[in-house]
C-alpha cells in the first residue's frame, strides 16, 4: 500500500492535534488520538533521553500525558515530519521533529525547559480514521533560559 496525499494529510492532522490538544491541557482528548492498545514510550529527563518507560493502553498514557499539567504552560512546534508506509495494509510510521517549550514558573521567574525532539511513530488506520498505534519520544538536547512574560494557559 502507497501512502496517499490523503493519508499523509490525515496522519499531518493527528500530530498537529497531539501537540495542540497537550498544549491545551486537553489530555482526554489527546488519548483519542491513540489506538486501544497503544504504547507511549518516554524518556526519564534529564537522566534518560532516550524512550525508556513504557506506557500500554489509553489509561496508561493518559496519566503520562497528563504530567505536563506539572508546567504552567506548554507550545509545541512541529518544525519537520515524514511519513512511510507501514508493514500491511491500514499501517504507516512516522518521523516529527518538534520543539516544545516548558514554561514554569520558579519565584519570580519564568523558567523556559526547550526541548528538541523527534516522535518515532507506529500509525494504524482505525474506523475512527487514522490513530497513532505506538509513539516513541527521544528528546536530541535540552535547553533552560529564563522569560520575561508568560501568558497564563487559562488565558489563551
Amino acid at each position: 500500500m502507497t501512502l496517499s496525499v490523503g493519508d499523509r494529510m490525515a496522519l499531518s492532522d493527528v500530530v498537529h492535534r497531539y501537540a495542540a490538544n497537550v498544549d491545551d491541557g486537553q489530555f482526554d482528548s489527546v488519548v483519542t488520538l491513540f489506538t486501544e492498545d497503544a504504547e507511549l514510550v518516554l524518556p526519564e529527563p534529564p537522566a534518560a533521553l532516550e524512550p525508556i518507560r513504557s506506557h500500554r493502553g489509553r489509561a496508561a498514557i493518559a496519566g503520562a500525558v497528563a504530567a505536563v499539567a506539572a508546567v504552567t504552560r506548554t507550545e509545541h512546534a512541529i518544525i519537520g515530519e515524514v511519513y512511510d508506509d507501514g508493514p500491511g495494509p491500514g499501517a504507516a510510521s512516522g518521523r516529527v521533529a518538534c520543539v516544545a517549550h516548558h514554561w514554569s514558573r520558579r519565584e519570580d521567574e519564568v523558567l523556559d525547559s526547550v526541548w528538541h525532539l523527534r516522535y518515532d511513530d507506529d500509525y494504524r488506520l482505525t474506523d475512527t480514521g487514522w490513530r497513532i498505534a505506538r509513539r516513541a519520544l527521544t528528546i536530541n538536547a535540552i535547553e533552560t533560559r529564563t522569560a520575561r512574560k508568560l501568558l497564563p494557559r487559562d488565558r489563551a
